[in-house]
């Protein structure tokens, strides 16, 4: 479940963005699904209120990245012209009718979402209906089908399903779904729609024409040039019936004739120069046999499907706005002969598209069939099968495309909003466990034997319910390769001999501390013979630092590592995902998109080790998807990448269906713990290792004048979420309050801030408060206590009388260490300690800086202009204050 915060946080969402699309287009109404063009048309012409909205509050700013939340004028909402008065009766029912001849993908992701949203906004009686437009026998599978209608049950998993009579033994188990009532084919009411193309003959609406596809072309005209009128356009009603009634009895062969309606060949809109509703195709169909061998166009049946269906919103992509047209004048004649009795509204919205993605089924195709990819669920792909092989949560799903929201304009939305809509769900829903990607040996010198010892951890650091795991813990352990930086090796010599700036883990005669136990000393590094590479550390425990005891003799060791008990630890196969392709639109400078495959998509490791709880839970997991899978069909199926954890300091992973049991189990990386992307090109391995400054190339860094003085002071400030945990009053100064408080989730300590509220903020009020906190400064000590962190604090000294003074407002969801960044520019790598003469500047010019505007949101100024605080739910802001100062 996503959190009343997150929801709050989706509104906050609409200017960042705005910022987000390409060439800044325009967003409107629809975010969090707001109050949008939709919504208003259908409680105008049903007199329904919708429920379950989030108000948007619209605010004013000068910033030109700021887009005002505003209504839209009729003429942008497609409703000009739509007679608003018209009545519609009957529970308030949507649809989702894909064509099954390929598979899902993001884009109908949106639609599945909205369809869906829509028809519970309407309730009690709003439905949703699932229907397959299977109009084209010669490009549909029923391989197809069946992934439509898992993808559809597994994106609104965890809703409430609209309420369906319980299935009878004789019908079948594809109609178990999220959607109402059975799932409907357009085949099922082919006998209709054949009635209806007899009535329009006979009524002289329709005729039987037999042009060939080049004369139809020929005669259709162009945008600027009408039509003309086909030659068979005269013939009689009853050579038309009798026409009609061969081609449905197979005498002539496929393209001889169509049906096509009597329209206007002038007209300036091509879909009303005489459409084609009926052609001829020799084929079998999956459902019908070989009883038809004429097949309807999806122009005429699609209205005729919704009116029998009792649809009363058929919400389409706005490709088909310019088809609206014909589906009112089918809509118009057929319900005047009486033969369809519902009066269906087709409301068209924009499609989704995303930058680093294609969504073309043709590209697709290709992807597949060159083996690009390992088939159409390969994790990497856009499909809603890869999305669901990958492990990203439908919650994920169904947040990013209410925060995409609903309008008539077309955008480019930036992949990093799913990836974020993705860790903010993931954060709050997965257990974390210990895992090694690639693992290093660790002897304990002064283990005695080879006893065990268990630790307890918590499964969520945030959620007590979750439980606490055993953690086995003994002699030998494996650490991450990376997590020791060997400075008499060749990682060292390539460095200079030269610590990594920054760099705070396991070195050659260093210690460090293994994540809810102790303190280990390295002593001596064994290496390859041959490449002298190291194989294992021998290394010193002192039983002393026991689950984070810091003693005086050593004192803090700042650094923290995650680490895999060598004899419990299970083998498993990690796959680590990234992004598929390395440009914003492939295929945009060369012309093939394939030129802008990502090299570094995938990368596996094969000897990954995996802490035994994630690896008993997983062999739980397999054992109750066979169960299920014995027992049939279910509303709510077990997917494998339902166990998902974030392995910790790595990212979140979640187990694929090609695991097995204890010797084949496999989890794929879903998203990285942030986000690792930057616009333009991305770092190479090469590049990431050896640019280790804030600002990555020096052309682009602290030096360069043409990035604004944000680059060059704000972002070498570590500004992290945090919370309090405790707070009390200094023991020596009234107005100092001694807090504790959770910096960072990798930290095994809280840190101490010595922040002077005291008599300005009640106590009570500081524990469990979401802060923001400056965390490389250099501890300094405050009347005998050292301070290890700096609170960010708004105060007003133009308030009159005594100083008004509030915290910074940061997002529950906003997970604790997270780096908070200046919107619209690159986040790097803060100093590690702000200490020398030059850094106390920058942190001076930074603090100076640093306000709150009149919209109540934390901004840097700087050359008259402001940057926002973000986070990855939104600005950050305080509760009431405006135009004060930061301290």
């Amino acid at each position: 479940m996503i959190s009343t915060e997150s929801k709050i946080c989706t509104v906050l969402r609409i200017l960042l963005l705005g910022a987000c699309c390409v060439n800044h287009l325009e967003l409107v109404d629809g975010l969090a699904y707001a109050p949008n063009f939709i919504t208003k048309i259908i409680s105008r012409s049903t007199g329904q209120n919708p429920v379950g909205l989030v108000d948007i509050i619209p605010t004013t700013t000068n910033d030109d990245a700021t887009i005002e939340a505003r209504n839209i004028a009729p003429e942008e909402s497609g409703e000009a012209g739509i007679d608003l008065d018209r009545s519609t009766t009957g529970p308030i029912t949507t649809r989702f009718p894909p064509e099954p001849n390929g598979y899902l993908h993001l884009g109908h992701a949106k639609a599945v979402s909205f369809n869906f949203a829509v028809a519970r906004m309407f309730p009690p009686d709003g439905r949703c209906n699932m229907r397959l437009d299977d109009t084209n026998p010669t490009k549909e599978d029923k391989e197809y089908v069946d992934s439509i209608l898992e993808d559809v049950r597994w994106v609104q998993s965890g809703m409430e399903p609209f309420t369906n009579p319980p299935l009878q033994d004789s019908e079948k188990q594809e109609n178990v779904g999220p959607w109402g009532g059975p799932v409907h084919k357009t085949s099922d009411y082919f006998d209709e729609i054949y009635n209806c193309a007899v009535a329009l003959i006979k009524s002289g609406d329709a005729y039987v024409d037999s042009l060939s596809a080049e004369e139809m072309k020929e005669y259709r005209g162009t945008l600027t040039e009408p039509g003309k009128d086909s030659p068979y356009k005269g013939r009689s009603v009853d050579e038309n019936l009798d026409l009609f009634e061969k081609m449905k009895a197979g005498i002539f062969k496929d393209g001889e004739h169509l049906v096509r309606a009597k329209i206007d060949m002038a007209s300036p809109n091509l879909n009303l120069r005489d459409p084609a509703l009926f052609r001829i195709k020799h084929a079998s169909h999956p459902a019908t046999g070989d009883k038809w061998c004429i097949y309807p166009m999806y122009d005429f049946s699609h209205p005729i499907a919704d009116a029998i269906e009792g649809v009363t919103h058929s919400l389409c992509t706005l490709e088909f706005e310019d088809h609206r047209p014909l589906y009112d004048w089918t809509l118009d004649k057929l319900i005047a002969m009486e033969l369809l009795v519902s009066r269906p509204r087709q409301i068209e919205f924009s499609r989704l598209n995303l930058m680093y993605t294609i969504l073309s089924k043709r590209k697709l195709i290709q992807l597949v069939e060159g083996k690009h990819v390992n088939g159409w669920d390969d994790p990497r792909m856009p499909s809603l099968s890869g999305l669901r092989r990958r492990g990203v949560p439908p919650e994920a799903l169904r947040l990013f495309c209410e925060r995409v929201g609903i309008s008539k304009v077309d955008s480019v939305i930036d992949v990093v909003e799913l990836e974020n809509c993705v860790r903010e769900v993931m954060d709050e829903t997965s257990k974390r466990a210990f895992a090694i990607l690639c693992p290093l040996k660790v002897t304990i010198k002064n283990w005695q034997g080879s006893t065990i010892e268990d630790f307890e951890a918590p499964c969520h650091p945030k959620l007590e319910e979750m439980g606490k795991r055993a953690v086995p813990f003994g002699k030998h352990v494996y650490i991450e390769r990376s997590d020791f930086f060997d400075l008499d090796g060749p990682e060292g010599e390539a460095n200079g001999g030269k610590i990594p700036k920054g760099f705070k883990r396991l070195l050659p005669e260093g210690m460090v501390r293994l994540r809810y136990t102790y303190v280990i000393k390295c002593d001596e590094v064994l290496r390859d013979p041959e490449t002298n590479e190291p194989t294992e550390l021998m290394c010193t425990l002192y039983p002393e630092t026991r689950a984070g005891v810091t003693t005086e003799s050593i004192g803090r060791v700042k650094g923290i590592i995650q680490w895999v008990e060598a004899k419990t630890g299970i083998k498993c196969k990690i796959n680590q995902y990234d992004r598929l392709f390395k440009a914003e639109e492939p295929g945009k400078v060369s012309g093939d998109f394939l030129d802008d495959l990502n090299p570094d998509s995938l990368e596996v490791f094969k000897n990954a080790i995996v802490e035994p709880s994630a690896a008993m839970e997983a062999l739980n997991l397999l054992a109750g998807i066979r169960a299920q899978k014995r027992e049939g069909s279910s509303l709510e199926p077990l997917y494998h990448s339902r166990l998902a954890y974030q392995f910790e300091r790595s990212g979140y992973f979640a187990l694929d269906p090609s695991s097995t049991g204890l010797d084949n189990i496999v989890f794929n990386r879903v998203v990285t713990l942030r986000d690792t992307w930057s616009r333009g090109p991305k770092k190479t391995k090469v590049e990431d290792s050896n640019k280790r400054n804030r600002g990555g190339d020096k052309a682009q860094g602290r030096g360069d004048k043409k990035n604004d003085s944000v680059i060059e002071d704000a972002r070498r400030v570590a500004v992290r979420a945090a919370t309090i945990l405790e707070a009390n009053p200094h023991p020596d100064a009234d107005s100092l309050i001694v807090c504790k408080v959770n910096c960072s989730e990798e930290e095994v300590e809280p840190r101490t801030v010595i922040a002077g509220l005291g008599g300005k903020i009640p106590i009570e009020d500081l524990v469990g408060r979401k802060v923001a906190c400056v965390t490389n400064l250099k501890p300094a000590r405050v009347r005998g206590i050292e301070s290890t962190a700096m609170l960010l604090v708004a105060f007003d000294k133009n308030s009159g009388g005594d100083e008004k003074t509030e915290l910074l407002d940061i997002p529950e969801s906003i997970a604790n260490g997270e780096l908070l960044s200046f919107e619209g520019k690159e986040m790097s790598d803060p100093d590690a300690m702000m200490k020398s003469k030059g850094a106390l500047k920058a942190f001076d010019r930074f603090k100076g800086n640093l306000k709150v505007n009149e919209n109540r949101e934390v901004v840097y100024a700087d050359e008259g202009k402001q940057f926002r605080l973000m986070t990855r739910s939104g600005p950050a802001q305080v509760s009431t204050l405006k135009d004060a100062s930061i301290q």
